[in-house]
């Protein structure tokens, strides 16, 4: 995870027959450690350089892998570009579209619930905006089909 004046960095891939945003990542490669695989990912993804600064969770999958996510930090001078995803793109078909730095608010619920199991709460600034958003019940109402 990068964030950088409050807005995340994330790839809009096509999965499922949509387009989501999501973050930069995917698998490690053999000898590698979660930190380097998760800086690798970011390079060919979104063409930056960054640091890891910190882990923010492990995600234990049911399929039993485990999923690292790092808060990163990227020099504010880099660019960054649309990438590759090798991982995805087996069907020749790149699977990534754009890479963007969107605000927490241009984010669908969806994909916002995955920013949360991803540890976003435990970033700098996301808590106390959060609590500020009030009581409100903002999900999809109805039976969630």
């Amino acid at each position: 995870m990068v964030v950088r004046d409050m807005k995340i960095l994330s790839v809009q891939t096509f999965r499922r027959d949509k387009y989501i945003n999501e973050l930069p990542g995917g698998g490690i490669e053999s000898g590698e450690t979660p930190e380097e695989a998760a800086l690798r990912e970011l390079k060919e993804e979104c063409g930056l350089d960054g640091t890891v600064v910190r882990p923010l969770n492990v995600i234990h999958r049911p399929n039993g892998s485990l999923e690292y996510i790092f808060l990163v930090d990227v020099a504010a001078e880099q660019k960054e570009i649309v990438g590759s995803d090798p991982e995805i793109g087996a069907n020749g078909v790149q699977a990534i579209k754009n890479v963007y730095w969107l605000s927490l608010e241009e984010f669908t619920e969806r994909e916002r619930a995955f920013l949360w199991s991803y540890g976003l709460m435990d970033v700098e600034g996301f808590f106390d905006k959060i609590l500020a958003w009030g009581d409100d019940i903002s999900y999809p109402k109805g039976d969630g089909k």
